[in-house]
């Protein structure tokens, strides 16, 4: 490939609340069973935000995380990029209530909404800006508290869906190492096969749309899964033929974590063994952009990524949007 500013992950952190909800807790609450959720999902138990905790609250601490293992100061970061579909309100930004609370106070902040792409979309930002010389230190999170927009009366969506944060700061590399390539797409025509109606102006809150429930994610499971797996397997291919690595190279596939039988699914997709996948769904379930740094952290954490290890990201959200990255850690 070209020369060109590459950017680089010099640090990742991540957070999730105490609370745990298990499948147990949801045999309580809804017609369902562990087994069922186990088949279905591969998910065991979610985190849940407490009542005094907000996203940014989840954001800052994964921030901080991913400061400390920078070795950098929040002072140092110059731009700060979260992905979420649940901020803390309609404005300002989550992202500058997160710049708040870790004194990050010489950066520009902004959220970006992709949904569970969000953090593909985020990461390809700021390489972008990177690479056009206008950051040096951008400091990247996906964080969500899902759990309150979730209804806990639709059997078909409250088991999927968990609360936490992920962070990486990306800062121009220091050789070979970096971000290798980027994809991004999406197609609005599908936008009511995963949504809300309320918490934005065409269905302004009233006590009529909270009554009907329009604050809630709606899904249509079936026809989200079988453009999750399309999309997901699609991504992988495009951003191995990007980059002209090859399948044989990929150490670590980490995958959204929405679904097991869709992880799987792109790792087949792109012929990776089932060592060279990485997933911890069990025990978060869905966190949505949140999901592939909360991974990506776990992952780094406990020895699975090395230096040097090539490293593919692969998600899909709402919208529909999707995308992908190959990473040489």
């Amino acid at each position: 490939m070209p020369d060109k500013t590459r950017s680089m992950i010099i640090g990742t952190g991540s957070y999730a609340p105490e609370k745990i909800l298990t499948n147990q807790d949801l045999e309580k609450i809804v017609d369902t069973t562990d087994e069922w959720i186990r088949e279905r999902t591969g998910m065991q138990v979610r985190h849940v935000v407490g009542p005094d905790e907000q996203n940014s609250d989840l954001a800052a601490h994964a921030a901080q995380s991913a400061l400390a293992s920078a070795g950098l100061s929040a002072a140092e970061i110059d731009l700060i990029i979260l992905a979420t579909v649940t901020g803390d309100s309609g404005f300002p930004s989550t992202a500058c209530f997160v710049q708040e609370k870790i004194g990050a106070v010489n950066a520009a902040a902004m959220d970006i909404g992709a949904a569970c792409a969000g953090f593909i979309y985020a990461l390809d930002l700021a390489d972008s800006q990177i690479a056009a010389g206008k950051a040096k230190r951008v400091l990247v999170i996906g964080s969500e508290v899902l759990t309150r927009i979730t209804d806990y009366s639709d059997r078909n969506t409250c088991v999927l869906f968990g609360d936490g944060a992920g962070a990486a700061v990306v800062v121009p590399s220091d050789g070979k190492r970096g971000i290798l390539g980027t994809f991004t797409k999406s197609d609005g025509r599908l936008n009511q096969l995963l949504y809300i109606e309320g918490l934005g102006t065409r269905v302004p809150p009233s006590h009529e749309s909270v009554d009907a429930g329009q604050h809630f994610v709606k899904m249509a499971g079936r026809e989200v899964f079988k453009y999750a797996v399309k999309a997901m397997g699609d991504s992988a291919e495009e951003v191995l033929r990007i980059t002209g690595l090859t399948n044989k190279e990929v150490d670590l596939l980490i995958s959204h974590q929405a679904n097991l039988r869709i992880i799987e699914a792109t790792a087949r997709r792109i012929n990776l063994p089932a060592d060279r996948v990485f997933i911890n769904i069990e025990k978060y379930g869905n966190t949505s952009s949140a999901s592939i740094p909360l991974a990506l952290d776990e992952a780094v954490r406990s020895g699975r990524i090395k230096p040097g290890d090539l490293l593919v990201l692969v998600a899909f959200g709402a919208g529909f949007t999707w995308g992908s990255a190959a990473i040489r850690y």
